[in-house]
């Protein structure tokens, strides 16, 4: 008995184990995913915090609720299945819907970009637009929703490109822990963000001196968020683009644009001079890729 019992424990050890390892792979797979799409995460931080602006201050974190919860049944109820399901029956597709994410991804930033050297005069408000608190509050969150899955499809895109020979479980648990993690992360940066100056406020009432700083300090960190955002975009796009030109067997751009990062690398600096380098490269490219989109996909999405 005492022989059989120590072999059973040896059993569960074993499956034990396999269990932590399997952990560890997920977690280390999830690790590499996120931090592939750290540039699209970077942007829907960026973007979110616009939707709550001109709300009473009591609105704006059931706002960011509501968007986060939306978010998340993007991710898991829509998203996540259509992923596991492509990578099960049409994995050939996901490299071009990358791409086309990609090149959607370089023209939101080149519009943007425009709009910073070429600002349009604001215009008068459409009698459309709702007066209704309530109703302005749900148009908000349901846009807020529709560009987040755009956001959320590229995360879930670009992490399942990151684990192609993975199992199918091992497949849906990092993207489950991806889209939990990144989502949970995002609209945890926004509520601090939005709730700052009212922390600043809250301060100054107190008499610390550092709340002032906080409230004149928070518009500089959202314009900086917000070009740090464009600036990603069009890396992450013009990136994605590029390692699909290669994955189509049209490598001459791609190899161009990583011997010149390389050799800036040589040249002195490093690996980090070397990363900037094709980090611009890319950037340069994503630029180009959605200014010569924008006449289609102007004319499509607006």
């Amino acid at each position: 008995m005492s022989t059989g019992l120590l072999a059973l424990l040896d059993d569960v050890a074993a499956i034990a184990k396999v269990a932590a390892a399997s952990i560890d792979d997920v977690a280390a797979q999830a690790a590499k995913a996120g931090a592939k799409a750290a540039g699209v995460v970077i942007d829907d931080a960026a973007v979110t915090p616009r939707y709550v602006v001109g709300f009473d201050a009591s609105r704006e974190l059931p706002i960011i609720g509501r968007i986060a919860l939306g978010s998340l049944k993007n991710k898991f109820v829509i998203l996540l299945p259509a992923a596991l399901l492509l990578s099960a029956f049409a994995p050939w597709l996901i490299t071009p819907l990358l791409v086309l994410g990609g090149i959607y991804l370089c023209f939101e930033g080149a519009e943007k970009v425009l709009e910073w050297v070429r600002p349009h005069p604001e215009q008068a408000q459409s009698s459309a637009v709702p007066t209704d608190a309530k109703q302005l509050e749900d148009t908000r969150v349901a846009g807020a929703i529709k560009t987040d899955f755009i956001l959320s499809a590229e995360i879930m895109a670009i992490a399942l490109a990151t684990i192609p020979e993975a199992g199918i479980a091992t497949q849906a648990a990092t993207l489950a822990i991806v889209g939990a993690v990144i989502t949970f992360a995002v609209y945890g940066v926004v509520a601090l963000i939005v709730k700052a100056d009212d922390a600043g406020v809250a301060l100054v009432r107190r008499g610390y001196g550092a709340g002032a700083i906080l409230v004149r300090g928070m518009p500089v960190v959202l314009k900086v968020l917000s070009v740090v955002g464009t600036l990603a975009m069009v890396w992450v796009g013009g990136g994605i683009i590029l390692h699909g030109l290669e994955a189509f067997g049209l490598g001459a751009l791609p190899h161009w644009v990583h011997d010149i990062a390389v050799a800036a690398g040589h040249g002195g600096g490093g690996a980090v001079v070397e990363w900037l380098v094709g980090a611009m490269l890319a950037g340069v490219a994503g630029l180009i890729v959605g200014a010569a989109a924008m006449p289609v996909l102007g004319r499509l999405l607006h």
